[in-house]
């Protein structure tokens, strides 16, 4: 599939498997939904059931009142983080998040989501004051640390993304060039576990980022 997305498409290997994932989650939640039901719920509601649980509980906790309003993105976010670095689990896939461009991608639109709300929730005169800080006759210093504080949470979200997923496409590519069989297992263990923190600090940090943004606590 992903080789026949490349070719149709004209894309790259990374962006071939964006969108297989993106259409895989599309799927999963269109099913989820045409089959919806209270009575009987089918495996796949269940899932989205816990997941949607446990994601809002972590909203709640992080972004207190009226996360309901940014639990579709925060879950969406972590579903796609999660399953493109997933994808180099499979022999001769290269995981799209250990590319930089990738990760840069998905951390551009949550910088503009939380400034976005940010300004929607307390205004654009507001959302400066935010930035000023509380003292106003510091605000000349305090004003460019915090743009520059803001701006650099983009590289933040991208590079760290990057860092531990190329890292541990690299170790587990050595390891099974090294021994093919056996020991290598261990490694794809690891591999899903370090996916599936990679991508929940992805979404935490994104939550953070929101609560901050929307807060009117200064």
């Amino acid at each position: 599939p992903v080789v026949a997305a490349e070719k149709a498409l004209g894309v790259n290997q990374a962006f071939a498997l964006e969108l297989l994932v993106a259409a895989g989650l599309f799927a999963f939640f269109l099913f989820v939904r045409v089959f919806l039901s209270v009575e009987r719920a089918n495996p796949a509601q269940q899932i989205a059931e816990m997941l949607h649980e446990f994601i809002g509980a972590q909203a709640e906790q992080v972004i207190g009142h009226g996360y309901e309003r940014y639990q579709a993105y925060v879950t969406c976010i972590f579903l796609f983080v999660l399953f493109n670095n997933l994808t180099g689990l499979i022999p001769g896939i290269t995981a799209p998040t250990t590319s930089m461009m990738v990760t840069l991608g998905l951390a551009i639109p949550t910088f503009l989501y939380y400034n976005f709300h940010g300004i929607r929730e307390q205004g654009v005169v507001g959302y400066i004051k935010h930035f000023a800080g509380p003292i106003w006759w510091m605000a000349w210093l305090i004003l460019p640390i915090e743009v520059v504080s803001h701006l650099a949470r983009v590289m933040s979200l991208s590079v760290r993304l990057y860092a531990n997923m190329f890292a541990g496409d690299l170790v587990t590519m050595v390891f099974f060039s090294l021994v093919p069989v056996g020991i290598p297992v261990i490694f794809l263990g690891l591999h899903v576990f370090i996916s599936g923190i990679q991508a929940f600090v992805f979404m935490l940090l994104s939550m953070i980022y929101l609560s901050l943004a929307v807060s009117h606590e200064h």
